[in-house]
């Protein structure tokens, strides 16, 4: 149940700076599927800032994980406040309470401190933090009337932005693995796992150097909405 993303691997590191993917409804489908908007209109409505509304369908169901997936990974995971938001907005009211506090306990002061941030979740003066999730493709590994299992493949930045960091973004890929429940007339994780890639081969792009990062993440806002 604890969801940590990949903020883990990242705050273990040293002190050095495909399968099928599922289109509309159908997750039995071979091949990857079109990036065009398919299926239902997208949801209006919000919950804390997350969306909200799903279908009551397999293609319902599998937005929801990707949004989920993008308010898991984002860096108000690592605030208080903002996290328990973020957990009640996104889980049954069944699973909420106890991952709130395994949350509170992983994200310990010596957590953050090993991450780069300070007790409070912030950053250090002079310094941006960047936490985000990008989901690259979900298919549906069961679906049910009001139980569904969705897999989504997503990439993720993660590090402290700026001159003298320690701890460079840097760029990861795992697999979420979400269990949700139909309730109040809406999808909820009821419970989380993931695992690492597959990650594809790491391309000849150059790496940003610390300003241009900064930049990039107060210029570019993240998405809100996923499939």
């Amino acid at each position: 149940m604890v969801l940590l993303i990949a903020a883990i691997a990242f705050a273990n590191r040293g002190g050095d700076s495909g399968g099928d993917a599922p289109s509309g409804t159908d997750a039995r489908r071979p091949g990857g599927s079109p990036t065009a908007p398919t299926g239902v209109k997208p949801v209006d409505g919000k919950t804390g800032g997350i969306a909200s509304g799903f279908a009551h369908s397999e293609q319902g169901a599998q937005s929801a994980a990707a949004n989920f997936a993008v308010a898991l990974g984002g860096d108000g995971m690592f605030r208080k406040d903002s996290r328990h938001a973020i957990v009640d907005a996104t889980h049954t009211p069944d699973a909420a309470p106890a991952l709130q506090g395994q949350l509170d306990t992983a994200y310990s002061d010596a957590f953050l401190k090993n991450v780069g941030l300070l007790p409070d979740g912030s950053a250090p003066k002079g310094l941006t933090f960047v936490s985000r999730t990008v989901p690259v493709g979900s298919k549906t590994a069961s679906y049910g009337t009001n139980d569904a299992t969705v897999e989504v493949w997503c990439t993720g930045l993660v590090g402290l932005a700026g001159e003298g960091s320690t701890k460079p973004v840097s760029q990861t890929w795992f697999t979420l693995t979400q269990k949700l429940h139909w309730t109040n007339d809406d999808w909820k994780v009821a419970s989380s796992t993931q695992k690492q890639g597959p990650a594809p081969v790491n391309g000849d792009d150059r790496a940003a150097s610390a300003t241009e990062i900064a930049n990039a993440v107060s210029g570019y806002g993240g998405f809100t909405y996923a499939r």
